[in-house]
């Protein structure tokens, strides 16, 4: 089984509840960045130590919260020694409306995953974007690269819909296949090369 983190911010519980989602769906554990930005060292233990990271961040005037940027800042220590470098990555985050530039969000979080030679891993999961559509459906914002959700600005963690918060935990599942394939087939390579040295 692989070992599989989320690393998130949350500002007001939005996020944390879809990243909730997501671990559940990956079977992960959970680290929240902390409200100025930071993490311990057995957090970032942690995360070396991880064979995927899936990031989480709501998205604010069109970005990242300022904390998932310091921590993103901060990852330049692991990233010096390439301690991150052929894991597992993947990104969700969430805004009040339905676009919300959510998409700049995920495109920090993969080109960050890039800068640390890892590997991103999308939705795999068709749209909701035929005419019998609801917005309860799965993948109804429609997010290829990564888990989006909406939550209206008024309202409560509580009141996140029932089909973004499933979409949230099937993108997990999808995480954690990618990553026990990866795993599965690293040892594949490693016990062929014995044959071929």
């Amino acid at each position: 089984m692989a070992n599989i983190i989320v690393v998130y911010h949350s500002g007001y519980g939005h996020t944390a509840r879809q990243a909730e989602a997501v671990a559940a769906g990956a079977s992960a554990i959970l680290i929240a960045i902390n409200a100025e930005g930071n993490l311990t060292d057995n957090e970032w233990s942690a995360l070396e130590a991880a064979d995927a990271i899936i990031m989480g961040s709501p998205t604010y005037m069109g970005m990242v919260s300022w904390q998932f940027k310091k921590f993103a800042d901060a990852s330049s220590k692991p990233w010096f020694g390439q301690k991150w470098k052929n894991k597992i990555a993947a990104g969700f985050t969430n805004s009040a409306t339905m676009n919300g530039d959510k998409l700049s969000s995920l495109h920090y979080m993969f080109t960050l995953a890039m800068q640390h030679g890892m590997i991103w891993t999308g939705m795999g999961i068709l749209p909701s974007n035929n005419k019998a559509a609801q917005r309860n459906h799965v993948n109804y914002v429609g997010s290829f690269c990564g888990a989006m959700s909406t939550t209206p600005v008024d309202a409560s963690p509580g009141e996140m819909l029932p089909g973004d918060l499933e979409t949230a935990k099937l993108f997990g599942q999808r995480v954690a296949e990618v990553a026990t394939q990866w795993i599965a087939g690293s040892k594949k390579d490693a016990s062929f090369s014995k044959f071929i040295d």
